[in-house]
């Protein structure tokens, strides 16, 4: 059973704080690639690469996100695993 006080959830000021920086920065990047001086097939190139780069940085997080909560799930088998066990060897004993 999961107690309450398991489980973490971030404020609302942050979530805000961490989206409205993720706006920012996609903004102010495409922005810049925007007003570069150059050709247009170099800004659609980096464009391109700014996609892609948020694209994987979501795949990251999802990813260490999963293996964390996964580490945490295993470690909750194994821990009552040994409470079984140390129950059941003082009922024997």
């Amino acid at each position: 059973m999961i107690d309450a006080n398991e489980i973490k959830k971030d404020s609302s000021q942050w979530v805000f704080q961490v989206w409205a920086s993720f706006a920012l920065s996609v903004f102010l990047t495409t922005s810049g690639i925007y007003f570069l001086p150059c050709d247009l097939w170099v800004k659609g190139y980096m464009l391109m690469g700014l996609v892609f780069t948020i694209g994987s940085t979501f795949s990251l997080s999802k990813t260490i996100r999963d293996n964390e909560e996964s580490k945490k799930l295993l470690n909750r088998i194994a821990s009552a695993k040994t409470e079984k066990l140390l129950t059941e060897f003082e009922y024997k004993s």
